[in-house]
């Protein structure tokens, strides 16, 4: 169990984010830009230090104001994954994997080499490999030390769509093999409910909700004939009424909203489509 109960201050922002997450889940952190969703995996990785408060991991206390308790990143025993890959661009593929283990485990690492499908170039450089291989093997490396918590800011938004798919499988399938507890920040509600069995909703520095995305994004007053995930491109008005321009797995679309409903939207947001008597409407 990993018990959460920090506050952050900065010149423009305040953040509180209390929770308890429960061991070996897969939680997703979703919310809009600026909500504070990178905010905390910083807080919990020691990256950045609140001004109050305790992270408690099981019986071991990494944050604890009172007590002046902090423990560096090196102490905390976490797996980092960032969007940009952060790879030793002079060290091949196996060792990169190596320098991340604190002793040495070659038939680990050649378990990690054949989940992540690089087996065959384990020899190679980062120079030498595609984006999505360059993101296999910071994902390989984040846990090739067995760690308590990984921690994945966006690691699938550079991604094409073919390959976050591809991802998203070898993440399931890591989380699982190695029981590891697992928080993904996640814009992408179809890959959340792909993966996530807990969803954190972060909104204003606080996280609002917590529970499953069934429950939370699912909209029991809805009863129409599909739901689905898409992204807004652009909001136009026309005379009375506006046109909402939505990207739905790689197709534009448009739907037609009240001027009511567009106040919420803003162009960027990731919203759920539905039917409601036949005809489309967007939740945001």
């Amino acid at each position: 169990m990993i018990s959460i109960d920090i506050k952050k201050s900065f010149k423009n922002a305040n953040f509180h984010f209390k929770t308890q997450i429960q061991d070996n889940s897969l939680n997703a952190v979703f919310g809009k830009s600026g909500s504070g969703k990178t905010t905390l995996l910083r807080l919990l990785s020691g990256l950045e230090t609140p001004n109050e408060g305790i992270i408690k991991v099981d019986d071991k206390t990494w944050f604890d104001s009172k007590n002046k308790i902090n423990l560096p990143p090196q102490k905390r025993d976490i797996g980092f994954v960032f969007q940009d890959y952060a790879l030793f661009p002079n060290m091949s593929v196996i060792e990169n994997l190596r320098f991340a283990q604190p002793s040495k485990d070659e038939n680990f690492l050649a378990e990690l080499l054949d989940i992540i499908e690089l087996t065959n170039s384990q020899n190679k450089y980062p120079e030498l490999l595609s984006g999505g291989q360059k993101q296999r093997v910071a994902l390989a490396r984040a846990v090739a030390k067995k760690p308590k918590l990984l921690l994945l800011d966006e690691a699938l938004s550079a991604l094409d769509s073919v390959m976050r798919v591809q991802l998203q499988d070898d993440i399931e399938n890591i989380h699982k093999r190695l029981n590891l507890t697992t928080l993904m920040i996640s814009h992408d509600i179809a890959e959340v409910y792909k993966l996530a069995s807990n969803v954190l909703i972060v909104e204003d520095g606080k996280i609002k909700k917590s529970g499953n995305p069934d429950i939370l994004f699912e909209n029991s007053q809805l009863s129409g004939k599909f739901k689905f995930s898409a992204k807004i491109m652009k909001i136009e008005q026309a005379d009375t009424i506006f046109i909402v321009t939505l990207l739905i797995q790689n197709n534009l679309t448009k739907v037609v909203a009240t001027q009511e409903e567009v106040r919420t939207m803003n162009i960027g947001d990731d919203v759920l489509v539905a039917s409601k008597a036949f005809n489309p409407i967007i939740i945001t």
